[in-house]
């Protein structure tokens, strides 16, 4: 692709980068058979070849309208043209330099901005997300159907530890929303790593892994939130006796992102250097869980003797996150680890397809975000399985939203086999 870029963004970090993924675009249009907005909308503008051409004119200096900030909106940031794209395109990190230059450029309504303040100053909170989701509990006899599935009753997590303290320990990053919706997620990882003879940390001053206010276009704003986790962690990487292994992350949505903290920080003379040893030292649970293998059959094989449950269900639908396989090239790790754990996985049509929830997707777009929803809730229940796993807390509670299957995530499962 030729490019011409503006004298104002042509010479910046960003538009060097910019111009660079422009010019490997080869107009295949490869990427439109893998695309779900194009698949829904059948609109060229909402494929990534169409939001490329979009972003491309805005570099070059053309106009911008709003209609181009409403295709660049829609786009659910799946990434699964990138997988697609035989050219290698980085369609991901364009989509964030062109979005941040339409914020700058067009101004939305008043009602638009405040949402988008809400809930970047909502979600990320701890707190406050502990507070309304205990309210939305105490609520959940009055409301629709379809919400009261995504709020869950309050989980049991009680810690049965084995009280040694190991050799070997790592972080985990406990999240913003996910300690108040579902905090047996990383309960369940600290009671699975335990066994496996690695200690589990949380650095308390870590927060919001800074993805949900970077991709609301507050990308300064998000960039901070990158920088105090990393203030959270340093001592932990840094001390000269037993330095943590990784950083672990259990939901992909956060993961993806903290990966990304070495290019996100690139130009930032204070915390470049960290980032990237941050982001060098960030690990999905699945590539934990994998990498100790040899160590966990064995409990695994234990725990099929020792059991006596028969109606523990086994039949399977596996949800794999588009930010674990599209994001961290991540597709067919948790697979395997459920079959070793005797779960027999059902057949899931188009795995390669979002679910509608991406981040604050299914809230920004609703309409958009259901119909995704709904498609892959046929998918994933074309074999009646007993219920579905999934990997992230976001396309949890999406899909919880339009099942009466209950979804859970995988570690939790991993857990309860192997008697948690």
């Amino acid at each position: 692709m030729q490019t011409r870029l503006t004298d104002l963004i042509k010479d910046t970090p960003e538009g060097k980068e910019a111009d660079a993924i422009l010019r490997s675009c080869v107009h295949c249009g490869f990427c439109l058979a893998t695309c779900p907005t194009y698949q829904l909308l059948g609109n060229e503008l909402d494929s990534p070849r169409g939001r490329i051409y979009l972003i491309k004119q805005m570099l070059e200096g053309q106009e911008v309208t709003e209609k181009t900030q409403l295709h660049l909106d829609r786009c659910l940031t799946c990434r699964a043209c990138e997988t697609t794209c035989p050219s290698g395109v980085q369609y991901g990190r364009l989509l964030d330099i062109g979005r941040g230059m339409v914020e700058q450029q067009i101004q939305r309504t008043p009602y638009a901005t405040f949402k988008r303040y809400t809930l970047r100053k909502l979600l990320p909170n701890r707190t406050l997300s502990s507070f309304f989701m205990g309210v939305a509990r105490l609520s959940r006899p009055l409301l629709p159907v379809r919400l009261k599935r995504t709020i869950l009753p309050k989980p049991v997590t009680a810690r049965s530890l084995s009280g040694k303290t190991h050799t070997r320990s790592m972080l985990i990053l406990a999240g913003c929303v996910q300690p108040a919706m579902t905090p047996n997620t990383n309960h369940a990882t600290t009671r699975v790593l335990d066994r496996l003879g690695i200690s589990v940390i949380t650095a308390e001053q870590a927060g919001c892994c800074g993805a949900l206010a970077y991709h609301l276009n507050a990308q300064e704003e998000g960039l901070n939130a990158m920088r105090r986790n990393i203030d959270a962690w340093w001592p932990f990487v840094t001390r000269s006796e037993n330095p943590v292994e990784a950083i672990i992350v259990t939901a992909s949505g956060c993961g993806v992102t903290v990966k990304d903290y070495g290019h996100l920080l690139q130009h930032d003379p204070v915390y470049a250097e960290k980032a990237e040893r941050i982001s060098s030292l960030t690990r999905d649970i699945s590539e934990i869980i994998t990498a100790e293998t040899s160590t966990l059959i064995p409990l695994l094989e234990a725990a099929k003797t020792a059991s006596k449950s028969s109606s523990f269900p086994r039949n399977l639908a596996f949800h794999t996150p588009c930010t674990l396989q599209h994001g961290m090239k991540l597709k067919g790790k948790v697979e395997p680890i459920l079959q070793a754990a005797g779960f027999n996985l059902t057949k899931v049509a188009d795995p390669h397809l979002c679910c509608g929830s991406a981040g604050t997707y299914s809230i920004l777009q609703p309409k958009l975000s259901r119909q995704l929803r709904d498609n892959k809730i046929t998918a994933l229940t074309m074999e009646n399985p007993d219920l579905v796993v999934t990997a992230n807390i976001g396309c949890q509670m999406h899909l919880q939203g339009g099942t009466r299957l209950p979804v859970r995530h995988w570690i939790e499962l991993l857990d309860e086999t192997l008697g948690g």
